[in-house]
């Protein structure tokens, strides 16, 4: 039987029938700088990948990332289900916007644990803005002392903000701490208690380190916790891609130029 008339029994075109897909020069090595991304951040789907090969220097679309995506089977495991939260009458939630950087830090607790079981406390700080992680203090125990002293180096370093949101925890509320942040000029913004949404920013981000970090690391001494987190902050703000910043790293320009993957030929539009 002829092409033209098996064609036009299956109704199909010919020119679809005769139709050789065109392969880039770079396709392999895309496809390989894809799957060791996937492998190296395995929380992040296709979007946050495409926004790496960016930052690499690839000149790629998230559809074509998507694509051999698909083509090699990889997926992001499924999260844990989404609790329900309370909010407002009008399902708003009432808080002070950031407008700027250093205009609102924010920051919270979040608890791990060594191999031998015991506690190990992390005080996470961003800038609610540039969502940046100024620090994160890693110890055995944290008061408001300790919280002093890390606010005090981050505000050398950084300037003084001109809020700081918290929860109403006692290492928060403690009066040497109020008092001396009065005495700094930066002014404190307490979420009502029981409303985590209303610190969402520092939430989301203690949500990603667990997810992406906590939850997969042994940590056997509190100097290794210190280390491996430190290392994960870093990355965090000079290479991670954030999707509400475009798909670019809270702090790129910390970040000295280096490949971020494969080596790669001029790439092909």
């Amino acid at each position: 039987m002829s092409e033209r008339k098996a064609c036009a029994l299956l109704a199909q075109p010919r020119g679809t029938q005769r139709y050789v897909p065109t392969v880039r020069a770079d396709e392999d090595l895309l496809t390989q700088a894809i799957v060791s991304l996937a492998c190296q951040y395995g929380r992040y789907g296709y979007r946050m990948i495409t926004g790496m090969l960016k930052l690499g220097g690839w000149r790629v679309g998230k559809d074509r990332v998507s694509r051999i995506w698909r083509k090699e089977g990889l997926k992001v495991p499924k999260k844990q289900k989404p609790r329900a939260r309370l909010w407002l009458n009008d399902g708003s939630c009432v808080r002070l916007r950031a407008e700027h950087a250093n205009h609102v830090w924010s920051y919270d607790f979040v608890t791990t644990w060594t191999h031998d079981g015991r506690p190990v406390r992390l005080l996470t700080l961003i800038d609610e803005h540039t969502r940046e992680c100024l620090a994160i203090l890693v110890a055995r125990s944290i008061g408001a002392q300790e919280v002093i002293e890390l606010l005090a180096e981050v505000m050398i370093r950084r300037g003084i903000p001109d809020h700081i949101r918290s929860d109403n925890g006692p290492e928060f509320t403690a009066k040497a701490l109020r008092e001396w942040l009065q005495r700094v000029g930066a002014n404190t913004l307490f979420i009502a208690p029981g409303s985590p949404w209303e610190n969402g920013y520092c939430e989301s981000f203690n949500g990603t380190m667990r997810d992406e970090l906590l939850n997969g690391e042994i940590f056997y001494s509190l100097n290794e916790a210190r280390i491996v987190i430190e290392r994960w902050r870093r990355e965090y703000n000079e290479v991670r891609p954030h999707s509400s910043l475009g798909y670019r790293p809270p702090a790129p320009a910390a970040c000295s130029p280096r490949p971020l993957m494969l080596a790669q030929p001029e790439m092909v539009q």
